[in-house]
């Protein structure tokens, strides 16, 4: 499975609506033959950080993702690490009001972050599942 492509398929489906926490979170469990519905369920309140502008939900879908691939803290605080060095953040907010200053679109924005967070998970866990 492409995670990559399915995380930005979800993140582009308009209803129900996939926060960037889900899109993120859902390819890596369904990899896992896990239930999409309770998925979907479980990461449901971490869309907008947390729903007030805390971690990104990009990057909260992705120690998610790093929980069901196995990582251990080390792999989980790298991830943050690289996310923060390749996206200029970790909160919600400080992350859009970059995006803001450069003028980039919020959509274009947070797909960006999704599609980091999978690219980071697979790189740091790639031959680890």
């Amino acid at each position: 499975m492409d995670l990559k492509k399915r995380a930005e398929e979800l993140h582009h489906i308009p209803e129900p609506h996939y926060n960037c926490a889900q899109a993120t979170f859902i390819p890596f469990a369904e990899e896992q033959g896990m239930d999409h519905h309770t998925m979907y369920q479980v990461a449901a309140q971490f869309g907008s950080g947390m729903r007030r502008g805390s971690v990104c939900g990009a990057v909260t879908g992705g120690l998610m993702a790093l929980g069901l691939r196995g990582a251990d803290t080390h792999t989980a605080a790298e991830f943050q690490r690289l996310f923060k060095e390749r996206a200029g953040a970790l909160d919600c907010a400080q992350l859009l009001q970059n995006a803001k200053e450069t003028g980039e679109d919020r959509k274009a924005h947070c797909d960006r972050m999704v599609l980091t967070a999978v690219e980071l998970v697979e790189e740091l866990t790639t031959g680890k599942n």
